[in-house]
């Protein structure tokens, strides 16, 4: 605490000594702005003096018609007989009191001269005056910029303490249930919450009391927030929004006095609803990290705490928060009490994403041979947020091809540039060209031919984006993606498939000349090999799982990971997972070789047409070998 006070001590003072000289400059500045303009008077007049000595001559020469004494600048001018009319008087510098000798005003009337004395005092009081009303100006509005700047670079000094909540108090977010689509269960729970802020009695007269608080978690882009706005829209409350970063300062105490502000806020509100985005950036566990944790950040935690469900009540506000991540927070922020019901946001099954595309697509222009069906069936495992960027890439390709509408072609090339990347423009002829459509058909051929793989949708040799110079894309298997159940034969032929292009190179051009095209299969395979040994039993080890999933470290905790197993252990799981990949490996070659003049023809097709549909594609197949049924009997989504 006192190295903080130091620091900002020390920064006041840096802070007053850069406005002290600030001040000084825009002094000099301005002194030298204001003796500007008579210094080019002056050159200006230098040309039509008269020295003092010839004037004098003149005077007695009887040439000088007029004088007129100005005894404040100590300067008379002097207007000469024969001069022109509109011609400038010459000036002449007194002596010293010579702008009040007698004897000089004698000796002009003497020979005739008009004679005129100014008052003393006059311009010189309105110079003054004029000049130093312009220096204080100028100072005040300078010390003002100076304060405005220092306090909004130091965060706002007067309003730290001050909750930063955006704030409506009809709730018009724009947002009903309606628009929030594929996440029916979520809404399904959170439409008590809807309905406990419209009728109240309704829950009280059996003893339920409102939730205190409902913590929505799920992957990014699944429609949290959204879901937030919708039950603010629909319950027809004061809704406060603010995100979880806002809470944390550098100055401790300063997010504890945020999160008072906020609740006193929401309680003269009751009934309301405060939604909190992204609270792991407050609500971390405790204690954690090297050193310790933040204070700051747990003061702040603290704080929410008690606000939440402390000695004073709460009644009438509910706590709306969102987060992706909450494994990592604080077992206290989790209980009952404070947030009693964890909705899960997962990402939207079949159906879901069928309802999401018709919302987005409402205010598109889409062709009518789109099939939002087929676009669902094609895009498993994207979030909402995802489709929406999918149908806006599609409108963007669209507009640049001048088109009117958007087609499945469009979204087609929109679904492959989010996923592997932008395409390129297509290799020429050559032996890397070849290499290529035969590594390809080797992934294409087994994914085809094997009965637990997924079904094929293209294959191409047009480069992406990444350093990609192909791909062979397939449809995942809905049931088995929904369901997060995977057979050990689902995960040994996609571990077959993923070795096809390795095998296709080995068997074509020889064990010497493969590539390094094949990487990242081979990074694929070793992961998928090595958690059927370590998680799922499926392997000669035994059904023991041997690490657990999501170990990473976690803010200093568990810095040193912990063996789950002996070193002899670790042995025999190497020896699994080799014993996987070479025997998929060898799989893959044998079946490859015995479709050897297949292969040819796939190739050449390939290498004329650079993209094949999954159906054309089948249809060559099937007339050299013998294809499963089920690959057959299924519709092909994306023809």
């Amino acid at each position: 605490m006192t190295h903080r006070l130091h620091r900002q001590t020390s920064l006041r003072r840096t802070t007053q000594v850069a406005a002290s000289g600030l001040l000084t400059a825009s002094w000099f500045m301005l002194q030298s702005l204001v003796a500007l303009p008579p210094a080019i008077a002056q050159a200006e007049r230098d040309e039509q003096q008269l020295s003092y000595g010839e004037f004098l001559q003149r005077v007695d020469a009887g040439e000088v018609e007029r004088v007129d004494i100005d005894p404040n600048r100590g300067v008379a001018d002097v207007v000469l007989k024969g001069d022109a009319e509109d011609a400038e008087p010459r000036e002449v510098i007194l002596f010293s009191g010579d702008g009040r000798n007698p004897e000089l005003i004698q000796r002009l009337r003497s020979q005739n001269v008009d004679v005129e004395v100014r008052p003393e005092g006059e311009g010189n009081a309105i110079a003054w005056i004029a000049t130093n009303t312009l220096l204080v100006m100028v100072l005040v509005f300078g010390l003002l910029m100076i304060l405005r700047r220092s306090a909004s670079g130091a965060g706002g000094a007067m309003n730290f303490g001050r909750s930063r909540a955006r704030f409506q108090m009809e709730a018009k977010t724009g947002v009903q249930f309606d628009d929030v689509a594929g996440i029916e269960e979520a809404k399904e729970e959170l439409q008590e919450v809807v309905s406990f802020l419209k009728n109240p009695e309704k829950f009280t007269a059996v003893g339920a009391r409102i939730p205190r608080g409902v913590l929505l978690v799920g992957p990014p882009g699944t429609g949290k927030t959204l879901l937030a706005k919708a039950i603010a829209g629909e319950a027809g409350v004061p809704f406060f929004s603010i995100s979880g970063s806002e809470f944390v300062e550098m100055f401790v105490g300063v997010g504890a006095s945020r999160v008072r502000d906020l609740f006193k806020k929401a309680k003269e509100n009751a009934p309301c609803i405060v939604f909190i985005d992204e609270i792991d950036a407050v609500g971390r566990q405790r204690g954690t990290g090297i050193g310790g944790g933040n204070d700051e950040r747990e003061q702040t935690l603290n704080q929410l705490l008690t606000e939440m469900d402390g000695f004073e009540g709460n009644s009438g506000i509910i706590v709306i928060a969102a987060t992706n991540r909450v494994d990592v927070l604080d077992s206290a922020l989790l209980r009952p009490g404070r947030f009693d019901r964890q909705v899960t946001v997962d990402l939207p099954t079949y159906r879901g994403r069928l309802d999401i595309l018709k919302v987005h697509a409402r205010n598109k222009k889409m062709d009518e041979a789109v099939s939002l069906e087929a676009i669902a069936r094609r895009t498993p495992g994207f979030s909402g947020a995802e489709l929406a960027n999918l149908l806006n890439e599609a409108a963007i390709l669209t507009a640049r091809r001048r088109k009117d509408s958007i087609t499945m072609e469009d979204v087609e090339d929109a679904i492959d540039r989010i996923t592997i990347g932008l395409s390129l423009t297509p290799l020429l002829d050559s032996n890397r060209k070849r290499m290529t459509a035969y590594h390809e058909v080797g992934h294409a051929l087994l994914t085809t031919l094997l009965e637990n793989s997924d079904e094929l949708n293209k294959v191409t040799i047009i480069p992406r984006s990444g350093g990609v110079e192909g791909f062979t894309q397939s449809l995942p298997n809905e049931d088995v993606i929904d369901s997060g159940l995977y057979t050990r034969n689902w995960l040994f032929d996609r571990i077959t498939v993923a070795l096809g292009g390795l095998a296709a190179e080995a068997e074509i051009f020889g064990d010497l000349e493969v590539t390094t095209g094949a990487g990242s299969d081979i990074k694929q395979v070793t992961n998928l090999a090595r958690q059927m040994v370590t998680l799922y039993g499926m392997s000669d080890l035994g059904p023991v799982a041997l690490e657990s999933m999501g170990g990473e470290v976690f803010l200093g905790r568990n810095l040193m990971p912990r063996s789950e197993y002996s070193e002899a252990m670790a042995s025999k799981i190497d020896q699994q997972v080799r014993a996987i990949a070479n025997h998929a490996y060898t799989r893959a070659r044998q079946i490859l070789r015995e479709n050897r003049p297949l292969i040819d023809h796939l190739v050449d097709r390939l290498l004329e047409v650079e993209t094949m549909e999954g159906n054309e594609f089948r249809q060559i197949v099937s007339q050299y070998t013998h294809i499963p049924d089920k690959k057959l009997t299924q519709p092909i989504a994306a023809s």
